[in-house]
């Protein structure tokens, strides 16, 4: 898909990753739609700040019909509480509230309007932890599983319209989320990743050598990597 032209909607662009795919993509000369609770938040030139919530079904149904020449979704929105899912039962339906039915809203939303526009693209920002988990954050570990999953089952569901399906995969990024022991990546390289990414019509964009290796892993013996990342982090 060609940005250059392009409408897009971002959300979260308020901070982090958001502000800088809103940023690049009107660098590149796309028209962008820059969506955050509280649209007072974006404080750069260039975009449309709407209102949106994306764990609030009524508010995605507005931005829908507000933004209804959208075609290029970018679900950016996500939150990590750092909770065990032996944890905080309300922390872990807030994780996957937002990470996972939000994102999900977001697509059924929007894909009449991508249908609309000619197909478009869907793309979400997804992590290194849809294929591993981390000590204490196990449930941030699931609703990235299941954004991935959903956006390989979107794909099928979604290819009869036009509309191409995206996952962004990515390690450590320096957006303020927490500290750990793994070097962070810096937000504006995964934006530009993203968009090379949609540009050469990818399905998945792996971010980072971190996120690279998480993959290759996935075909190993779990206990050896276990062990490996027990060490690496000092668990």
């Amino acid at each position: 898909m060609q940005i250059k032209g392009a409408t897009a909607l971002v959300t979260g662009a308020n901070r982090g990753i958001g502000r800088h795919l809103a940023a690049q993509l009107v660098g590149r000369g796309a028209k962008v739609y820059a969506a955050a609770r509280r649209p007072e938040t974006v404080d750069f030139d260039g975009v449309v700040p709407i209102a949106l919530d994306i764990t609030d079904t009524a508010a995605v149904e507005t931005a829908a019909r507000t933004a209804g020449d959208v075609d290029l979704l970018v679900n950016n929105t996500g939150i990590n509480t750092f909770t065990p899912l032996l944890g905080d039962l309300d922390r872990i339906h807030a994780d996957m509230n937002t990470n996972l039915w939000g994102t999900l809203s977001m697509v059924r939303g929007f894909a009449p309007v991508l249908a609309a526009n000619g197909g478009g693209a869907v793309v979400t920002i997804a992590s290194g932890t849809s294929w591993m988990a981390m000590p204490d954050a196990g449930t941030d570990a699931v609703s990235k599983a299941a954004v991935w999953n959903m956006s390989n089952g979107l794909r099928w569901e979604l290819a009869g319209q036009g509309t191409s399906v995206i996952s962004v995969h990515l390690g450590c990024a320096d957006t303020g989320m927490g500290d750990g022991p793994l070097e962070k990546g810096d937000p504006p390289d995964v934006a530009r990743a993203t968009l090379d990414g949609i540009e050469r019509d990818d399905w998945e964009v792996i971010v980072d050598d971190q996120a690279a290796l998480v993959k290759e892993w996935l075909s190993k013996d779990p206990k050896a990597v276990y062990a490996l990342v027990s060490q690496l982090i000092g668990a």
